[in-house]
């Protein structure tokens, strides 16, 4: 079937009518006046998957907003005929939501659906119900809707958290009261685990994962898909790219259409959000959805990097108990990867304020650190080159 192509002037065009600023300052939103009809390309162009019990049929290719701040990008995906797009209560400080509600303010609500996420401290607190309700709330606002599509609980690392009483509660309070229509978790880490725990507690429909060739876990992690699907549960595939580079300095890119065909093969995932912020990534996405199949080539290119040290954190843990100041490795190195390997320092800064370290640094272990990392990191050297972030004003960071 042929698919509606998004060209150079297709997107110019709608980046001048939407304002001359997002062409001279790429990294600024620029404004988001409707410049079309509403002359979107049929989903049905690109193949489609159903995310488990939702019901909800979604192109194979979605839209992760998170690094994205021109609405000229979400213009493009939206025009391109792309249909689900995710954001998250936290991203860029709550900014992202805003553009998308600016964005979608006037676009006929069954057009495009709507993920965001919201995250809570574990153990919980004497306020969480009122601190979490009050936070999805606020997304709401932000993004100007009566609902979202999915709400998903943020970048979960236990199984507690997902099977506590009061977290199950309160989302199907959310879902009950119409705020959401399905509820989520979102990992990085213990998938296997997690997934088995959202099946055991009954109320949730989608599971948001990180899931690449790289993974070490693979065949454990396939096999609790498989079993979270003969439950009902959808999977959407987030971080499908290792990191954007192909060498552990991120100065080679890697080759975004073998990443997200690789993880396509898998029928299982019924979509994929990559976080492309320009147009240039957007077309590499657009020509992998056009011709998903793997060819030869890209799955010998695939083997080739399975044997190197990549900007990817395995989020294995086992560096957790091995470092001496008990540091969280794992999302440090996350952060690493959002600067060196997406090119986004503000993103690498928003995510080490998270973690609340509260003065704590790397020891300066030096040789002696303990750390042995699976994926072959220097650790120490990762952490000093992006712990001093923390303290860069936001004004001079992308």
């Amino acid at each position: 079937m042929e698919t509606k192509k998004v060209n150079r002037r297709n997107f110019f065009r709608w980046s001048a009518t939407a304002g001359a600023g997002a062409l001279l300052f790429p990294n600024v939103a620029a404004s988001t006046g409707d410049v079309s009809s509403g002359s979107k390309t049929n989903e049905k162009e690109y193949p489609t998957r159903v995310l488990g019990r939702t019901g909800l049929e979604v192109p194979i290719l979605s839209m992760g907003v998170m690094r994205a701040d021109n609405p000229n990008v979400v213009r493009a995906a939206y025009e391109a005929g792309l249909t689900f797009f995710d954001t998250a209560h936290g991203y860029q400080g709550g900014r992202n939501e805003e553009m998308l509600g600016k964005f979608f303010r006037d676009k006929p609500r069954d057009s495009f659906k709507i993920a965001t996420k919201g995250k809570f401290g574990y153990p919980l607190g004497e306020n969480f119900e009122k601190e979490f309700t009050a936070l999805l709330d606020k997304s709401l606002k932000r993004l100007e809707m009566d609902y979202v599509e999915i709400f998903y609980i943020h970048a979960i690392r236990d199984v507690e958290s997902i099977e506590d009483e009061r977290v199950v509660r309160l989302l199907q309070k959310f879902r009950e009261d119409g705020k959401i229509r399905h509820i989520g978790i979102s990992t990085h880490a213990n998938k296997p685990e997690q997934i088995d725990a959202a099946v055991r507690a009954g109320i949730y429909d989608v599971v948001l994962l990180s899931y690449n060739f790289k993974l070490p876990n693979l065949k454990e992690t396939d096999e609790a898909i498989e079993r979270g699907v003969e439950a009902g549960l959808g999977f959407v595939a987030m971080k499908t790219m290792t990191g954007g580079a192909e060498d552990a300095e991120g100065k080679k890119k890697i080759n975004a259409r073998a990443c997200l065909k690789w993880v396509w093969q898998n029928k299982n995932i019924a979509t994929i959000i990559p976080g492309f912020t320009n147009f240039t990534e957007f077309e590499e996405c657009l020509a992998a959805v056009r011709q998903p199949e793997l060819t030869d080539a890209e799955r010998k290119y695939l083997a080739m990097l399975c044997e190197r040290e990549l900007l990817y954190c395995l989020q294995c843990g086992k560096c957790r108990e091995a470092c001496v100041e008990h540091l969280p490795v794992p999302d440090i190195m996350r952060a690493y990867m959002y600067a060196y390997g997406y090119k986004n320092a503000g993103l690498a800064k928003e995510t080490l304020l998270e973690l609340n370290l509260a003065g704590k640094t790397c020891a300066n272990c030096g040789k002696n650190c303990r750390v042995k990392c699976t994926s072959g990191f220097d650790v120490p050297s990762k952490i000093a080159a992006i712990m001093p972030v923390m303290q860069v004003p936001d004004v001079f960071l992308t």
